[in-house]
């Protein structure tokens, strides 16, 4: 039986063969997640219904299963019909996450298409897409050290 909150077979799986430096994607439910998939990367799709689940549920259930090192925001855009003034909500909600998980990573901004670009990577093992409506919800992940 799992001591920690994640019980998802599939990804515990890729988590379980994942090592130092591995990326993982929690996308939003807007995210092109199968055609941006890293070539040695599994996509698991959870997106039930809008909304159902989302980006920081997934993100609290990861961060009890395993360490993370670095984690990436794809930057909101600032001009346009997606436009947002200041950071997305969603990305308080990850560093509530976070510090409840005693882990002091902060969030580090890239570019939209160079987020892309970040993903599509040898490195990028798992890309877990969620039905989160939230804009720039898309967290990026890389695996740490366990040093217990």
């Amino acid at each position: 039986m799992l001591k920690h909150q994640l019980i998802h077979p599939e990804i515990n799986a890729v988590l379980g063969r994942a090592g130092h430096h591995a990326r993982i994607l929690i996308a939003d439910g807007n995210y092109p997640a199968s055609s941006t998939l890293g070539p040695n990367a599994q996509l698991i799709s959870l997106n039930l219904s809008p909304g159902i689940v989302s980006c920081t549920q997934v993100l609290a259930a990861v961060l009890s299963a395993i360490p993370i090192e670095a984690a990436n925001t794809m930057m909101y855009e600032t001009t346009g019909p997606y436009a947002l003034t200041a950071d997305p909500p969603v990305w308080a909600d990850y560093r509530r996450a976070f510090a409840a998980a005693n882990n002091p990573v902060e969030l580090r901004p890239i570019e939209k298409w160079e987020f892309y670009k970040a993903v599509n990577t040898i490195d990028h093992v798992l890309t877990i897409q969620t039905a989160d409506q939230q804009r720039f919800a898309n967290l990026l992940l890389t695996v740490g050290v366990r040093m217990d």
